[in-house]
């Protein structure tokens, strides 16, 4: 995997294909209308498998949200509100103040491609379906945050769904919209009748309840494997057929905002990485591409194509060079604190992402524009870590390093190379560390960059505290639980189980990062996992004073160093449509999550005249 993989990994990335040539298309669909052929790329997913099934949960499944399928609702990552969305299946919903339940309204006019009703009970078994998955707020783990407790079926096109209250997530709501919607007369098969009164049992305690559990797991292979014969969408379009070189959608003529879809096809190129989805963008072939990592000299020529466009947006994501603590001399906080010293961070981003992010201004734990919408007054504050040769050499006495022919030696006479990890094929991460080597050679310490196979291979080596130093993404919001817990979670040792906060040692259950139970912040001790798991049940006033206090404590502890911000690069051709969204809001809706295949049900997207 290239570039793209790290900024959407965490949304769930799948491994790509080899390509080969794809088929052509005609610009008239069995649906009627002149809107003509709209290619795209999904940046969720490189490689387009033939044979698989049209099944949102299959890895290689040819189902591709905002075109196929449809969630609930369209979330947006708002700079503070979790639970913003637009319209997607359901037309509205109402959710209390206390967070306790969210009731949805369905489309009134909503059909599957196939003509049939969209119905509650369609929505009812796509919750149980998630189930299977562990979903977002569908989890049948005892005292997972946010789960719900119950689905009612109110009538044929409402759903009440009701949060347990005895750990509610302020992030609750946002679960429930993600849900993908199926239709129930294809999917009815792929589990059981009996399927809720398993997920009732699964919520117990006692052996009963732990069978209930597995069994439940075991239905998620079958969901993952379930093949419908063909596609019955209730997007905008409809799977006609696939190749390995592209995957080609009709307009389903049954649509509920069918007079609102402009494009008649749509083609979703295959790609196995950067390079070619450059080449895509290069050659004008794309109408849209989602974010993609790429040089300034690629962006020249992107930008040079006939009707290119660059639409730029915001990204609740950070990259940062992170600690193994575990190792020393990165247990000592001052050989931490000199290394962001030595670090120019805006000459990292300007070899590795000049196009794609922006040098953070400190570590803070948080992207600098959420950081101005929560914690404002506090970033003011904070140790901004500007390149200082001299306090870098002071950090580094005080960790009793020393310094022997013009380099630094372990406070045991010992050598020291900084050893940096990244996979093979993330171009800007590895020019980053590059280009810190470099820094840090020209300072006295030895570094090296060394490649992993692939990203899969590099998180289960990290997971396994294989690596000195590593990337790892950070600030990944909106919810401002799931901003820190990338610092404070389970990769630092924190799990937060039923609301209650347990604490592994370094070197196990996956605690790599090996940080101290306990921080100094301003004097006083805290504990920055409990703090982080009290994020989880907190509303926005509540968390803004937390949010503050952890982020001086990363930035006083620095367990790892933020390096830059992401910007979400939105590829545009204006060549056979207008209309992209320039709203940031909308915009945000585009980084690896959701393509414009939400834009086009939208209605903002218009045929040029």
């Amino acid at each position: 995997m290239k570039r793209l993989a790290a900024v959407v990994t965490l949304l769930g990335l799948a491994a790509g294909v080899s390509a080969c040539a794809g088929g052509g298309a005609t610009n008239k669909s069995s649906s009627g209308g002149g809107g003509g052929l709209f290619t795209t790329i999904d940046v969720n997913r490189p490689g387009i498998d033939a044979s698989a099934p049209p099944n949102p949960y299959n890895p290689k499944g040819n189902a591709f949200p905002g075109y196929t399928t449809m969630k609930l609702g369209f979330v947006v990552n708002h700079l503070t509100d979790p639970n913003k969305a637009l319209p997607g299946m359901a037309a509205s919903w109402e959710i209390p103040p206390d967070n306790s339940s969210i009731t949805l309204k369905l489309q009134p006019n909503a059909k599957w491609s196939d003509g049939k009703p969209v119905t509650a009970e369609d929505v009812k078994l796509s919750i149980a379906i998630a189930y299977t998955q562990g979903s977002t707020a569908f989890a049948v783990t005892p005292g997972a945050a946010g789960a719900a407790a119950d689905v009612t079926v109110v009538d044929e096109k409402t759903v009440k769904v009701t949060q347990d209250l005895a750990n509610p997530s302020p992030k609750f709501a946002r679960g429930v919209l993600d849900t993908t919607v199926l239709p129930s007369h294809i999917w009815n098969t792929a589990v059981p009748a009996t399927i809720w009164d398993t997920i009732k049992t699964a919520r117990g305690d006692g052996p009963e309840a732990e069978k209930a559990r597995e069994d439940i797991t075991k239905l998620g292979q079958q969901v993952i494997a379930f093949a419908p014969q063909k596609d019955v969408a209730g997007g905008p379009f409809v799977l006609e057929r696939a190749n390995p070189g592209e995957a080609l959608l009709v307009k389903n003529k049954h649509f509920f905002n069918v007079a609102n879809v402009v494009p008649d096809q749509v083609k979703v190129l295959n790609y196995t990485g950067n390079e070619q989805i450059w080449n895509y963008l290069s050659q004008g072939k794309l109408d849209h591409s989602g974010f993609v990592a790429a040089p300034t000299d690629v962006m020249t020529r992107i930008k040079a194509a006939p009707g290119s466009e660059v639409i730029k947006g915001y990204s609740p994501v950070a990259v940062s060079m992170a600690f193994n603590q575990s190792k020393k001399p990165y247990d000592n906080v001052h050989v931490r604190r000199g290394l962001a010293y030595l670090i120019d961070r805006d000459q990292v981003t300007k070899v590795a992402s000049p196009e794609g992010g922006t040098a953070a201004t400190t570590t803070s734990g948080i992207h600098q524009k959420a950081a101005d919408a929560w914690i404002a007054e506090t970033l003011p504050k904070l140790e901004p870590y500007k390149p200082d040769a001299a306090k870098a050499e002071e950090e580094f006495k005080q960790a009793g390093l020393t310094k022997k022919d013009g380099k630094w030696t372990l406070a045991d006479g010992t050598p020291w190379k900084v050893s940096m990890h990244a996979p093979a094929g993330f171009s800007d991460w590895l020019s980053a560390q590059e280009n810190i080597k470099s820094q840090l050679v020209k300072a006295g310490v030895d570094a090296e960059v060394v490649t992993t196979a692939d990203y899969p291979v590099y998180l289960e080596e990290l997971a396994a505290g294989k690596y000195d130093v590593g990337f790892w993404l950070i600030a990944l919001g909106p919810a401002p639980y799931d901003i820190f817990q990338r610092l404070y979670g389970v990769s630092n040792g924190w799990a937060n189980v039923g609301g209650k906060v347990k604490h592994s040692a370094p070197g196990k259950n996956n605690n790599w990062m090996g940080g101290p139970e306990q921080i100094e912040v301003d004097g006083t001790k805290v504990n920055p996992g409990e703090l982080t798991a009290k994020l989880n049940s907190v509303g926005p006033e509540e968390a803004k004073p937390i949010m503050s206090q952890l982020a001086q404590a990363a930035n006083q502890d620095l367990p790892v160093i933020q390096l830059w911000d992401y910007i979400n690069n939105q590829f545009v051709n204006n060549s056979r449509f207008t209309g992209w969204p320039h709203d940031d809001e909308l915009l945000r809706m585009g980084q690896g999550v959701l393509p414009s295949g939400v834009w086009i049900q939208q209605g903002l997207i218009k045929k040029k005249q």
